[in-house]
Formats: structure tokens, C-alpha cells, sequence
């Protein structure tokens, strides 16, 4: 039986890139976003493919996902991906606090809540597991005006060393990955002055793509990432060195 992974947040972007690529590599994959879209349609007639809509940070509509996810699975779940995320962006001074909430409910507190409920269903089963956390170069250096976001995928790290320290002998393995800037919807609203600034700060001398961050993910997904956990790996084209 192919192995259920669970990718939240995979209706555009990076979520949508990486439930494609397991799909691809024969996984069974479910996934939810906040509102469907063409993608969502499509992935939904896919045979190997759950889709529901609910919305991450929203504990009810985040467990309606899961338990209807882990039947359509029969029971078995092999990986999470704590993809769902928001951005904001503006000086702290006068950001407001609902837009705060917003960021820290769902980047940290939704992944939070997914990931204790998937640890329980993986550890009712026998054989290993796989969590991995999508985090982001801002949590590790922080960036003018992204204080709420910066703060949220810094918790998402310590997220991920926390656990891989209390579920490592049970054989499931907890880990981040922090993408530098992408070329993604999520990047569209930068400016030209900072697109251009951002890209002669980057070694490889462009923006991310999704293509670029799907390859780590599937190795952490892979049975050669056992002995790996606890770790946040970097893929940003070298901004950060």
C-alpha cells in the first residue's frame, strides 16, 4: 500500500508543488486549503488524491480535515507537511494586533494542533514516520517589517526540535525546511526595488523556485532520512551564508 502523507496548504505555491511531486512519486496525498480553486478540482478527481476544504488555525474545521483524511486513508498516516501559512506585512509599531493573531493562529498555533494530532495517529501505527515543517529564512534572521511572521516560523523551528527530541525513538522524525525567497504568489506583491535587491543579495543570483525545495522534502520523506531529526535545512540560494 503507497504511504498517506498529509500536505496542508496545497491548493497554490509551494503546497501545491509539493503534493504534485508526491503524487507523482506514488504517494497517497491529502491535503485542504481555505477555499477551492482549479487546482483543488483537479487534484480532487485524482485517484490518489483527498482534497477538503478547511481552515488551519481553526481547530474544529483542522480536525474535520484530519479525521476525514486518515478514513479516506484507511486508518494509516506516514508523513505530515505543515505547509498552511500566512504572511503580513508592516512595522510592529502599527501593525494591527488582529492581523497578529492571524499570523501566529495559523502559521504556529495550526501547525501545532496538526501535528499533535498526527503524532497520535502515527504512533497507534507500527513503522516509522515523517513530519516536516515548512519554515522560512525570516524565522532565522528576522526582516523589516515581517516581526509577526519572523516570529512565527522561529516558533515552527523550536516546533521542530522540541518534538524530534520527544517522538526519535518511536522512529518518527521531525524536521524544517527554510526556503529563502521563491517566485511564488506569496512573493508577488515585492516590489521591483526590492525583487532586484533581494536577487544580487542571492549567490545564485535569481529567486527560489518550487522546484528548487521539492527535492529536500522528498528526501526527508524518504527512508534514507531516518538517522535525520531535529534539523533545519536551509534552501535559499545562499542569501543567508
Amino acid at each position: 500500500m503507497s504511504r498517506h502523507v498529509i500536505v496542508t496548504g496545497g491548493s497554490r505555491g509551494l503546497g501545491l508543488g509539493f503534493v504534485e511531486a508526491l503524487l507523482a512519486d506514488g504517494y497517497l496525498v491529502s491535503t485542504c486549503s481555505r477555499a477551492a480553486n482549479e487546482a483543488t478540482e483537479r487534484l480532487a478527481a485524482h485517484e490518489r488524491c483527498f482534497w477538503q476544504q478547511a481552515t488551519i488555525g481553526d481547530e474544529a474545521s483542522t480536525h474535520a480535515f484530519l479525521d476525514a483524511a486518515l478514513a479516506w486513508a484507511g486508518g494509516d498516516l506516514y508523513g505530515l507537511v505543515n505547509n498552511a501559512g500566512i504572511a503580513g506585512e508592516g512595522v510592529l509599531a502599527t501593525f494591527p494586533t488582529v492581523d497578529v493573531d492571524a499570523i501566529l493562529t495559523t502559521n504556529l498555533s495550526g501547525a501545532i494542533t496538526t501535528a499533535r494530532w498526527a503524532l497520535r495517529a502515527m504512533l497507534r501505527r507500527s513503522g516509522p514516520g515523517r513530519i516536516v515543517n515548512i519554515s522560512s529564512i525570516i524565522g532565522q534572521r528576522g526582516y523589516t517589517g515581517l516581526a509577526a511572521y519572523s516570529a512565527s516560523k522561529a516558533g515552527l523551528d523550536g516546533l521542530t526540535r522540541a518534538l524530534a527530541r520527544e517522538v526519535g525513538r518511536r522512529g518518527i522524525t521531525v524536521n524544517s525546511i527554510a526556503p529563502g525567497y521563491l517566485d511564488t504568489e506569496m512573493s508577488s506583491t515585492l516590489g521591483a526595488t526590492q525583487r532586484d535587491q533581494i536577487i544580487r543579495r542571492t549567490p545564485a543570483g535569481r529567486l527560489g523556485t518550487v522546484a528548487d525545495v521539492v527535492p529536500t522534502l522528498r528526501f526527508l520523506l524518504s527512508d534514507d532520512a531516518a538517522f535525520m531529526t531535529g534539523q533545519i535545512l536551509t534552501v535559499d540560494g545562499g542569501i543567508t551564508c
